[in-house]
This record gives structure tokens, C-alpha cells and sequence, in this order.
């Protein structure tokens, strides 16, 4: 899963990116109001870490333009503002929960994955092709009932493709929900990560193939034999 974090203190958003990435997230990180907002235009993120206190802003006047236009993002404000009436204005302003700093790193995990589990009036039915069945709004896969075990990378690229199944995707769009905004993609990662995808499903007789479309990208179908 890709998860926003808007925090203009770099060792703040260092710490922060790192527990992410260690419980097997993707984070992209950015400083300002203005950056979040053209962060938001290019990637649907499940869930927004969110600081107030921004050089060009308070985080909360995003709220309504996030509620708006992704209405299946939490927002998890993040934040030194401490008192009652702050963290009330950031609730009734749109957020879904409110930590403040400083905070334990696994109380941030804990409180993502809290986040995550409620109920939200933009669940997604599950897409299934073959033996293959993925959770839109878990982001897990199953083949024949059972979990699919694979890397993080393989399950952005695997969910990038079951979003679309039956239809190409473009390489373009794959590496930008694949990696994140600082990571640098070497040419044949892609490749790679397909080649693994594609092993990993055959060896779990999934019924699913992934078809290259030569300089366009890669479809995902039921297997035909």
C-alpha cells in the first residue's frame, strides 16, 4: 500500500518513512500544501499523513478538497498541536484520527492499520479472474481462498493490473504506482518485477496470465488453457 506523507521536517518524514517501509509500505514524502495537492493529483492514496504546521499552510484546509475528490482516503493528522480544541477542529474538519507529537513509531503503524479496518462507504468488491481474488480495500490477494505471499513490489504490480483486469496498462502508469516519488527505477525493474509476478502465479496454478503489449505494457487475463 502507498501512503502520503506530508511533513516539512525532514527527520520527522525520515522516521516516519522508514517504520512505513520496514511494516511494508510505500511512502512518498512531500513538504508543502502545494505538493500534496500535486501529489494527490497523480496517485489515489489510501491514507494521507498529514502535518498542520506547513510552510505554506495549515494541513487541514486540504481536508475538504480531499473529501471531495478522494472520498476512499483516510487522513491521519499528524501533528505538535496538542490542545482539546485543535484536535476537535481537525476532526470535525474532515480527518479520520489525530496523533500528536512526539509519538512511538508502532502507535503510528497501529493507528494506520485501525484506520484502515473501518468500515467505509466506498468499499470495493473484490476482482477475481481465475483462481486469483484480490481485496481492493485490504490490498491482499488470494489464490483458491489461500493468502498470496509475495514482495511489496510484486503486490503494487499485482494490484496496478487487477485494478485494470482485461485491459493494458500502460508501463508509465505501472512505475508510478509502483515506486515511489524519491525512488530511483532502473530500466529493466519493471521487467523484473513482472518476470516474478508471473513465476510466482504460475507455480501457484493461479489461472491467470500477464501478457506483455510490446511499447504499450502489460495485460492481465484469465488463462485460456
Amino acid at each position: 500500500m502507498r501512503i502520503l506523507i506530508v511533513e516539512d521536517q525532514p527527520e520527522m518524514a525520515s522516521l516516519m518513512a522508514e517504520r512505513l517501509t520496514r511494516s511494508g509500505y510505500v511512502a512518498d514524502n512531500v513538504g508543502t500544501l502545494e505538493d500534496a495537492i500535486e501529489a494527490l493529483r497523480q496517485y489515489d492514496y489510501p491514507i494521507i499523513l498529514l502535518d498542520r504546521r506547513l510552510p505554506d499552510g495549515d494541513g487541514v484546509s486540504i481536508l475538504q478538497s480531499v473529501r471531495s475528490t478522494k472520498p476512499n482516503t483516510r487522513v491521519l493528522l499528524v501533528t505538535a498541536l496538542r490542545s482539546i480544541d485543535e484536535r476537535i477542529n481537525g476532526l470535525d474538519a474532515g480527518a479520520d484520527d489525530y496523533l500528536t507529537k512526539p509519538f512511538d513509531a508502532d502507535e503510528l503503524i497501529a493507528r494506520i492499520r485501525a484506520i484502515l479496518r473501518r468500515p467505509n462507504a466506498g468499499l470495493v468488491p473484490p476482482v477475481s479472474l481465475g483462481e486469483l481474488s484480490f481485496d481492493l480495500n485490504q490490498h491482499e490477494a488470494f489464490v483458491r481462498g489461500q493468502p498470496f505471499v509475495m514482495s511489496k513490489r510484486e503486490l503494487l504490480l499485482l494490484e496496478a493490473l487487477m485494478r485494470r483486469a482485461g485491459r493494458a496498462v500502460k508501463h508509465s502508469t505501472l512505475i508510478s504506482e509502483i515506486y515511489g516519488l524519491d525512488d530511483v527505477v532502473q530500466a529493466d525493474a519493471l521487467k523484473m518485477s513482472v518476470s516474478r509476478l508471473r513465476q510466482r502465479l504460475k507455480d501457484c496454478r493461479a489461472g491467470v496470465e500477464i501478457h506483455t503489449l510490446r511499447g504499450i505494457g502489460y495485460l492481465i487475463e484469465r488463462s485460456r488453457a
